[in-house]
């Protein structure tokens, strides 16, 4: 899964991407709403946090222009403790969540994972493919109904799949998934950790679909 954070308070945008690294989640993040805007037009984001007193451009202005052009990333907005008109303004131009500052950021990541999740259509937390488990809320994996022990990366694209069981996700939409926006992606990685978690899960579970990409199935 990857993030974007849109926050000009460089402390708290720290606080919130460290938080959200150390759950295994890919972060980019921007200190003001024109970088912002920008990123969550043209990036593959599975969400945002953004606050809207942003400088150079307001968040309320970043997220009209999100779903005008189409973006349904899910948006939890940051708002004022006296701010309910901007919370209201927010759920206006599309924002599906907000948080009243100040927050803990272990909310702000439960809350992330409870978007992501129901954006993929998954109503209940637990999310089971054939011998694998995945509890989206806590972001634990089980195979067999023992822990299942991942890295990082092996995490991000294994839960991409999970989110998306039995649907085929293209490479390019994987490896936007799981790389943040400045890393320095080798040809073959995606390949490399999809055999790792092969290894890991099965080789059968994860199916290459030749000129597209990966599809996770439980089989027959």
């Amino acid at each position: 899964m990857r993030i974007l954070v849109v926050e000009d308070d460089s402390t708290l945008a720290d606080g919130i991407a460290r938080a959200l690294r150390a759950e295994n989640f890919a972060v980019d993040v921007a200190g003001n709403g024109e970088d912002g805007g920008h990123l969550g037009a043209t990036e593959l984001y599975d969400a945002a946090v953004l606050d809207l007193g942003l400088p150079l451009r307001d968040g309320i202005s970043v997220l009209r222009d999100w779903r005008t052009q189409g973006r349904t990333l899910p948006v939890l907005i940051l708002t004022a403790r006296d701010g309910w008109s901007e919370k209201v303004a927010g759920f206006k131009a599309g924002a599906d969540d907000y948080l009243t500052k100040p927050f803990r950021v272990e909310e702000v990541v439960m809350r992330l994972r409870a978007l992501v999740r129901r954006a993929a259509g998954h109503a209940g937390s637990r999310i089971v493919c054939g011998p694998v488990a995945f509890d989206a809320q806590l972001g634990l994996f089980e195979l067999d109904g023992l822990p299942l022990k991942l890295t990082a990366f092996e995490w991000r694209v294994l839960s991409a799949l999970m989110l998306r069981k039995e649907v085929v996700i293209e490479r390019a939409q994987l490896i936007e998934r799981v790389y943040e926006g400045d890393a320095d992606v080798d040809s073959n990685s995606i390949e490399v950790i999809i055999g790792r978690l092969r290894r890991k899960i099965g080789a059968g579970m994860i199916e290459t679909v030749r000129g597209r990409g990966y599809r996770l199935t439980a089989g027959s």
